[in-house]
């Protein structure tokens, strides 16, 4: 990536997040985590309490891209059919043909996806890992670009499902929309005339656009010593107190992917350890499981991995060596 790719690439990203910005107000930062996820090629999961936003953030990403999208309500009686589609016998031609379920979008809206049975929670493995679905063997491909926007709610747990680390591996990130501020708050309230503020939302770029800044921000350069920073927060989550599972290879490489589209959307074409310790939470915090016991004196996955990067040292790459790298 050229600084001149790079200098059109934050100006692309800024416009996107401030069409979004437009439907959930005050909540800029996530914004940014949501369009970095779709622009580095990952899912992401969006927990929080009831009426935030969570829905009307994802709908909003959807109104921005001219693409196809989609929603899933997950109920306790969704099939997996009802996610991936269904084969169905044509008496005219003695043949089966196959039927799309909603799946087949650039832009799903998984909506409390905790809600669903782990057996249709599983047919998302496949599509979110490989961008495609297998049906009577057959396997079919989703499109590009796509991304799941999977929400859940952690305070209603009757009748839900808790996901499976396997699934919460394939989500790039996960993140809270939160309450809005004072500011903020008075700012929608005077819009409360406009219930659908993502639905008023135009189209500011197309699905090809996106799968063309997905492969630009891939050629973004990491300094071998990043790379090092990276191995070494992942390693020490193994080891830290009170963890069972540390981060997985995958973890690892999603937190690469996510820093070169942070910096890209920063005006670099290079990374640097503020942008990996920036998104080292969202990335990393989701991948932890931690003992019974430390979850019961009330530690949780933040601190543990928060505790890890105070522990590694950061290297000292400077921004000199960093615009030497060579183009790519």
């Amino acid at each position: 990536m050229t600084q001149e790719q790079a200098t059109w690439f934050a100006g692309t990203f800024d416009r996107i997040v401030e069409n979004v910005s437009g439907a959930v107000i005050g909540k800029q930062n996530v914004v940014r985590l949501v369009v970095t996820t779709l622009l580095s090629g990952g899912h992401l999961l969006l927990e929080d309490y009831p009426g935030t936003g969570k829905t009307q953030l994802a709908r909003a990403l959807g109104q921005t891209l001219q693409a196809r999208s989609s929603r899933i309500q997950f109920t306790p009686d969704l099939l997996p059919s009802d996610v991936t589609g269904v084969s169905i016998f044509d008496p005219k031609t003695q043949t089966f043909e196959f039927h799309e379920g909603p799946i087949f979008a650039n832009v799903v809206l998984a909506d409390e996806i905790n809600r669903a049975s782990p057996k249709t929670q599983s047919a998302l493995l496949e599509v979110m890992e490989e961008g495609r679905v297998t049906v009577d063997g057959v396997p079919y491909d989703v499109g590009r670009p796509f991304i799941v926007l999977a929400t859940q709610n952690p305070i209603e747990q009757a009748g839900t499902y808790r996901l499976p680390e396997a699934q919460l591996d394939r989500f790039l990130m996960k993140t809270s929309v939160g309450y809005p501020d004072h500011a903020a708050t008075v700012q929608i309230l005077h819009g409360a005339a406009q219930r659908d503020r993502a639905g008023a939302l135009a189209p500011v770029i197309t699905g090809q656009a996106v799968s063309d800044m997905v492969a630009l921000a891939d050629t973004v350069h990491v300094d071998p010593a990043v790379l090092e920073y990276v191995s070494r927060i992942v390693e020490e989550t193994r080891r830290a107190p009170g963890v069972v599972v540390g981060v997985s290879v995958r973890g690892a490489l999603g937190l690469v992917r996510a820093a070169k589209t942070w910096a890209a959307a920063h005006g670099r074409n290079f990374v640097v350890p503020d942008d990996v310790k920036e998104l080292a939470e969202p990335v990393l915090a989701h991948r932890l499981v931690l003992e019974a016991e430390a979850e019961f004196e009330g530690a949780t996955a933040a601190d543990a991995l928060a505790v890890v990067l105070s522990d590694v040292v950061p290297p000292a790459v400077r921004a000199q060596a960093q615009e030497q790298a060579p183009r790519q």
